[in-house]
């Protein structure tokens, strides 16, 4: 067998053959999630892998993908099927532990620090009516993203496999609430998150070679698609490649966040403080008008929970996740404080809600001949941003398809650069798609609706698993509390807006995420699947040079 799968490799790194090989050990044969290896007895995959995995004719079992079920010790251990069969050390293809330290911190300033700080300060404005108001919700959204990563910590570091809210959803709910966290997220909230990075990226893009009109919106798209296949190749080819992009991005949109923080500071210096004075003249708002100003904000924070998705790939997660969030977040709170003071010490409120980009305008009011580091500056940091999106997102398609709740060539690896290409490929494809066809505003609005009935979910499997697994192991354990506070408010975001403004957008939303169900039932709940399907994981296998990673440990 170490013979067959010798051969196999061998054919897959060349791309010339089938790879597919007959053997003597057994006379049956199996696809599905390990399509291309044949000759794999029952009683060689139930004795290596276990029943939580799938089945030789690539059904799931239904054993362990249906239920979370506590280990019959009563110590609240994790479902085999996501620790014993995922990714290992000792198989022979996995995703390497390459993140540390500074590229955990790294991931999670990159991704949070994108387009919104340069943009949403205005929106926060309109919505809110009052300074002081405005930069209450700035503080408050940096709080509220620091509280939940704080619980996606002990969530992360009691179950260290990729894939975050899916993992946490598996352990907790079982297989249905994952899937249709899997479903809704590959197919838009990820997705369109990388579109609505990508088009701002465009936008600023473009806008440095057109200076009396507006850039023809053909010219943006198409910039944001080359920015999409850019990233893509840089994380295809590799991982390392991937978070030294992701690193020295970073360190320049800090240096840019400093640029305008230095900026500020000078106009304040100089006496220009009266926009900061009677911050809380104005109508209060309303409820419903504060819960979509923490939209606005929030977006300017998301990325929070995006270092939980790559577990599988951090080095010592039970240290250096939790780690990397304490730093993470409040550096990223920080600037954003500063970088409104700065603002107002440049523009007045008005000024900051008439502006389509604040810190373009901040920048000719500063920098003068230098204005055109503002423009620099975003496109910077939203291709950073972007990077960092789609190495999440390739690992929560990377870990749902391993469990067979999406396509199995998702889940598998390139041979020899040990990269997620397929879940990366088909993420960059639904966002070209949507860039193509979507517009930035529509986008948001989904996203963050859709997003906190999620974030929400996470809060609520962390405290059903206090009390269904209260023995198992937290390195990093957060009070109770923090994830009740945190649950109310996602619920309070999810609701209020509907109560304010009623949208049938908001209905769409909810009836896409229970759509899943189509899906769920014949593939997932019964292990239904296609004869063709064989083919066509094993046509797209030897096109991308890919290979499975659970069924690798069964040769060692």
């Amino acid at each position: 067998m170490r013979d067959t799968l010798s051969q196999f490799f061998s054919s897959v790194a060349a791309a010339g053959n089938d790879g597919r090989k007959n053997s003597s050990d057994s006379d049956n044969s199996f696809a599905g999630h390990n399509g291309s290896i044949r000759d794999v007895s029952t009683a060689d995959w139930s004795a290596k892998v276990g029943s939580g995995a799938k089945d030789p004719n690539g059904s799931i079992g239904r054993g362990t993908s249906e239920t979370a079920e506590t280990d019959s010790s009563g110590t609240g251990g994790m479902r085999d099927s996501l620790e014993g069969t995922g990714s290992a050390q000792n198989d022979l293809i996995h995703l390497k532990r390459r993140v540390g330290l500074f590229s955990g911190v790294a991931l999670i300033v990159g991704t949070m620090i994108g387009s919104g700080i340069f943009v949403s300060p205005s929106g926060l404005l309109v919505r809110t009516g009052s300074i002081g108001v405005s930069f209450i919700i700035w503080m408050a959204c940096g709080l509220l993203s620091l509280l939940g990563a704080l619980a996606y910590a002990e969530l992360g570091t009691m179950n260290t496999s990729s894939g975050a809210e899916w993992a946490y959803f598996m352990d907790a709910f079982g297989a249905w609430p994952a899937f249709l966290f899997s479903w809704v997220s590959t197919l838009v909230l990820k997705p369109s998150q990388m579109a609505i990075i990508c088009l701002s990226f465009a936008q600023y893009a473009v806008e440095a070679f057109v200076a009396e009109c507006d850039p023809p919106l053909s010219v943006v798209k198409m910039v944001a698609i080359l920015a999409i296949v850019s990233i893509l190749f840089v994380n295809c080819y590799s991982v390392n490649l991937g978070m030294a992009v992701q690193n020295v991005f970073t360190s320049a949109k800090l240096i840019a966040v400093l640029i305008v923080i230095c900026g500020g500071a000078y106009k304040l210096f100089q006496g220009n403080t009266q926009h900061l004075q009677n911050a809380f003249t104005g109508p209060t708002p309303s409820l419903g008008a504060i819960a979509t100003a923490f939209y606005t904000g929030l977006w300017a924070y998301d990325g929070w929970n995006n270092l939980n998705y790559v577990t599988e790939e951090i080095q010592n997660p039970s240290k250096n996740l939790p780690r990397s969030i304490i730093i993470g977040i409040p550096l990223v709170t920080l600037c954003y404080a500063l970088i409104n003071v700065s603002y107002l010490a440049a523009m007045s409120p008005t000024e900051m809600i008439e502006s389509e980009a604040v810190a373009v305008t901040f920048g000719n009011r500063i920098l003068g001949a230098m204005a055109w580091l503002m423009p620099l500056s975003v496109t910077i940091s939203t291709f950073g941003s972007a990077n960092g999106t789609l190495f999440a997102a390739g690992r929560l398609c990377f870990a749902a398809s391993r469990e067979g709740h999406l396509l199995d060539i998702l889940s598998y690896v390139h041979v020899r650069r040990l990269t997620p290409a397929p879940g990366l490929i088909f993420h960059s494809m639904i966002a070209g798609a949507m860039v193509l066809y979507g517009t930035i505003d529509s986008l948001i609005d989904f996203f963050s609706f859709t997003a906190w009935i999620f974030y929400g979910g996470a809060m609520l499997a962390l405290i059903v698993m206090r009390y269904t697994k209260p023995n198992y192991p937290r390195p990093y354990k957060v009070p109770l509390i923090i994830p009740i506070l945190v649950m109310v408010i996602s619920g309070y975001l999810v609701v209020a807006p509907i109560i304010e403004k009623p949208q049938i957008e908001y209905l769409y939303a909810v009836l896409f995420i229970f759509t899943g169900f189509i899906f769920y039932i014949p593939f997932v709940h019964y292990g239904y699947h296609p004869k063709f399907m064989n083919n066509f994981t094993l046509f797209f296998q030897m096109l991308f040079e890919v290979v499975p990673t659970t069924s690798m440990a069964m040769f060692d």
